[in-house]
């Protein structure tokens, strides 16, 4: 991998590398990337692999090649950038935070909420003083809203020049290390706002590698998604209202009121077609928007640093910029509303339709990218998501040679793609069972052949179970069965308490299971005895209202293809490989992948499927599987 890797570098020709777990990946790329000539930048999808990253993997590095002849003259110089929400502000916790009126609030909050807020700010200058990040990652435990309360996005900040701690600012400091860096570490989303939106946020680069490469396209659309809300809209009018002369911040608040009725009028879900209330809301909305921020003072050379001016300001450009996408109506993008719940007002959403063809215009163009996962090959083929990433199958280069006509096109991106294989033998360390036995999966949840299935299951594991379950209801109703019929166990559920809580808990006793729905799926690195059986009730396809992957397959059929095995298989394999991929995490880990759908073994898709799964030896016998499990639990080879 090392090789390819630095053979695409050297070439400027894009690399897919699907790397099994435990294959050393991230050393298979940081070793060509310090030793290549110009800047390269890693971009990965989760905190933990960034962290894994620069804690661990490359100061291991660093010391090796520093040991090595001709090592002390190269360049190991590395940094890590995340976007300016994620370090905190210290203008806000020195100067305050702005009230609804826009006013500098340096007073506390009330309550638990100020006391965090207390613990937050002594953090933030305890790093200050020790030239520590001012990291999110490495601030004391706490919320969301706690967050906000010592941080700003980049539109609310002053900037460097205007702020009166620009030169202590923890962000433009982790800015200006990046562009001294040979290395530079950060995140899918911050990439996606840099090469494709087009906003500045990383220094100039030859190369990318984009590790978790499984998940960069929902990054990039998450990155450009966009939301709306009435409440949001009225509070950056009365924001304004004390720096705006005129009506104009009246105006925005009677939008606001015009959106909410439209909104409470609509039907949550995709709009094939915008009601014409909710059309004339947001033309409404982006009007009045577009006049207040016209309407703010301009800003003098002489002019004091005003924050509360600046963030206002930003509050209404953002409520502007995301009235005018959705009142555009554009074909590239999809328009929906969510449910509203007790805690969270409904939101109007806005996605692109697809992101292949921003990222090959914007990004492919222009850099070298190497792309690397435990999960690239889709039904045993790297098309699926080499086309999801904006590179055509026609362009596919193989032993040299391309595999189509050698295109005259000048636009042409040629690309390979590799499997660098397992260290692990999953034919001998596990089963897959399909359980062909049971009914398909209805819309009411779990049957009760399905649950009879899970507990027998279970029971012969002795715990040690994994159970990902597509809805959370799901998830709780097979817990609560498995509490109730094998009570001698420990059977936790998402949502009894914090992640890192049931993971400990999970690991410390074997006699365990956890059972939960998508942040386990690919979030849980357990290996070991703790985790011998997982368990899969369903091929895990996408909600038929999923207004962003209906409205892909939509498009996909219109376009000829077939939108189904396009979006909705593709999606599925995705998920069942990376749910799969939590049992056999190390050469000693034994065990059992349990996928209580027949589908899997009927449907004419399940092949495609099966083939995204490593190549586990299969059985659809339960006989098989629980004697395999108890075998296990006993201690014996099964």
């Amino acid at each position: 991998m090392a090789e390819a890797v630095a053979e695409a570098m050297d070439k400027g020709q894009h690399l897919l590398v699907q790397a099994g777990t435990g294959t050393g990946k991230s050393l298979a790329y940081l070793v060509p990337s310090l030793l290549h000539d110009k800047r390269v930048v890693v971009a990965t999808a989760t905190l933990a692999l960034q962290h894994q990253l620069v804690e661990r993997d490359l100061p291991r590095l660093v010391e090796a090649v520093k040991a090595a002849p001709g090592g002390q003259g190269l360049d190991t110089s590395h940094a890590v950038l995340k976007g300016r929400s994620n370090y905190a502000c210290l203008h806000r916790i020195r100067e305050g935070v702005p009230d609804d009126q826009g006013a500098l609030e340096v007073e506390l909050p009330s309550g638990s909420l100020g006391k965090k807020v207390l613990e937050l700010r002594a953090w933030a200058e305890e790093e200050t003083e020790q030239g520590g990040t001012g990291e999110r990652d490495n601030a004391p435990r706490h919320t969301d809203r706690e967050w906000r309360q010592v941080s700003v996005n980049h539109r609310e900040c002053l900037g460097a020049a205007k702020c009166p701690f620009g030169q202590e600012c923890f962000a433009e400091r982790a800015k200006e290390k990046a562009h001294r860096s040979h290395l530079v570490v950060t995140n899918h989303s911050l990439l996606a706002i840099d090469a494709i939106e087009g906003v500045p946020m990383i220094p100039e680069y030859d190369v990318v590698v984009i590790d978790e490469a499984h998940e960069l396209t929902i990054r990039v659309t998450q990155a450009a998604t966009d939301e709306l809300w009435a409440a949001e809209v009225e509070r950056a009018a009365r924001r304004s209202q004390r720096h705006v002369e005129g009506d104009q911040a009246n105006d925005l608040a009677d939008a606001a009121d015009a959106l909410r009725e439209a909104i409470a009028e609509a039907r949550p879900g995709r709009f094939d077609r915008v009601p014409e209330q909710l059309a004339d809301a947001l033309v409404l909305v982006r009007d009045a928007a577009r006049a207040c921020v016209s309407a703010y003072p301009k800003a003098d050379a002489s002019d004091e640093a005003d924050a509360g001016r600046t963030q206002a300001r930003g509050a209404v450009q953002e409520v502007f910029a995301t009235a005018e996408r959705m009142a555009s109506g554009s074909d590239a993008d999809v328009l929906w509303l969510t449910e509203g719940t007790e805690r969270m007002p409904p939101r109007l959403c806005v996605a692109p339709l697809q992101v292949w063809g921003p990222m090959r215009d914007k990004l492919l163009s222009d850099k070298t990218v190497v792309f690397t996962s435990a999960t690239l090959m889709l039904g045993g083929d790297f098309s699926s998501v080499a086309t999801s990433v904006g590179l055509k199958p026609s362009e596919r280069i193989v032993d040299g040679t391309p595999v189509a006509e050698p295109s005259v096109d000048e636009h042409a991106l040629p690309w390979r793609g590799i499997d660098v294989g397992s260290p692990f033998d999953y034919g001998r360390q596990a089963i897959l069972y399909v359980a062909r036995h049971l009914p398909p999966p209805g819309r009411d949840g779990l049957v009760r052949a399905q649950l009879d299935e899970i507990v027998e299951l279970v029971d012969a594991a002795e715990g040690r179970t994994l159970g990902l379950f597509s809805s959370r209801r799901a998830a709780e109703a097979a817990a609560e069965v498995v509490r109730e019929r094998l009570p001698h166990l420990t059977t936790l559920a998402q949502g009894d308490a914090q992640l890192p809580e049931l993971a400990a808990q999970f690991v410390s006793d074997p006699h365990t299971c956890l059972f939960g729905t998508l942040s386990l799926w690919q979030g849980l690195d357990v290996p070991g005895d703790t985790c011998q059986l997982v368990l899969i009730d369903r091929i895990p396809f996408p909600r038929p209202d999923d207004p962003l992957l209906s409205a892909r397959q939509k498009a996909a059929d219109a376009a000829g293809g077939n939108g189904f095995m396009q979006v909705a298989a593709t999606h599925a394999a995705l998920l069942l490989a990376q749910g799969a991929g939590r049992l056999i995490r190390t050469h000693a880990d034994r065990g059992v992948v349990a996928v209580l759908d027949p589908r899997l073994a009927t449907a004419r898709y399940g092949g495609f499927l099966k083939a995204s799964l490593p190549p586990m030896w299969t059985t659809t016998d339960p006989a098989v599987a629980r004697q395999a499990l108890a075998r296990l639990s006993a201690g014996a080879t099964p």
